[in-house]
């Protein structure tokens, strides 16, 4: 497969995403994400960051089928690393809410994206437990399971839902995290954390929050999320105002009515 248009990258993204999904839910209906932390295949990377057998079979399920259908394009995996600086790469995170998916808190999912030249051009995230997909192209549009993505029409931060999650050393810096968590709250209607990127990008592109930002991310968190939540009429940044480094992602994603106030309120306190 080449890519000279953005639909043949997001009908890759979508056909390897699909591979890492059917992995996943062929797991979970052998009793994996039902609260079993101390079963074998479940590692630590960190103080509270996992990694499962699982994880690792649908990486392996996904790069199958972009190494079959698109030879040559390199790949940066979560668990396998890879292409951390090449311009033109497949993205993937084959699990992202491995936490979530150990204890069995639904919200998990797999995200592959094409980054070519260093923009952002097809992307797809699929939801194992509810069997959903989401895809992008660039200049195409997002979608969810073919219904056309459109972010919310919320027009202030008063009447808006924030989302936000907390990266692996918020138990060495809390307050740094808290910070902004107090000032949501006190400005927003709501705060809701799912413990996974994918879903946050996901609920902005359909309108169901309005305002998501997240510190310390890796590129496999973000890539397909940033051109759902673009491509379904969003802006992402990150949280100065700037364009997001992918390689070492911070993230503000709204629906770009309340994008300049949400960066006043949680960007950097004024010196």
């Amino acid at each position: 497969m080449t890519f000279e248009t953005a639909r043949d990258a997001r009908t890759l993204a979508e056909r390897a995403a699909r591979a890492g999904m059917r992995v996943i839910q062929e797991a979970a209906a052998t009793g994996w994400g039902a609260r079993q932390q101390a079963r074998p295949g479940i590692h630590r990377k960190g103080a509270v960051d996992l990694v499962t057998q699982v994880d690792l079979a649908a990486e392996a399920a996904i790069c199958a089928v972009l190494e079959r259908d698109a030879p040559g394009v390199p790949i940066l995996a979560e668990e396998r690393g890879g292409a951390r600086s090449a311009p033109t790469r497949w993205i993937i995170d084959p699990l992202d809410g491995t936490t979530n998916f150990v204890h069995g808190f639904p919200h998990y999912a797999v995200s592959v994206a094409l980054e070519v030249d260093g923009e952002l051009v097809g992307g797809c995230i699929a939801d194992p437990r509810a069997g959903a997909v989401a895809s992008a192209g660039r200049g195409l549009g997002a979608t969810l399971d073919g219904q056309r993505l459109q972010v919310s029409d919320t027009t202030d931060l008063d009447s808006s839902l924030f989302l936000t999650g907390f990266a692996y050393d918020r138990r060495e810096r809390p307050d740094f995290y808290l910070d902004r968590v107090r000032r949501a709250l006190v400005a927003g209607q709501g705060l809701r954390r799912s413990g996974a990127a994918t879903h946050d990008f996901l609920h902005i592109a359909i309108g169901r929050a309005d305002v998501y930002w997240e510190f310390a991310l890796g590129p496999w968190d973000v890539a397909a999320g940033i051109l759902l939540v673009l491509e379904a009429g969003g802006r992402v940044t990150d949280l100065s105002g700037a364009p997001v480094n992918v390689g070492q992602p911070e993230i503000l994603a709204t629906n770009g009515r309340v994008h300049e106030a949400a960066l006043a309120l949680l960007g950097p306190p004024p010196d």
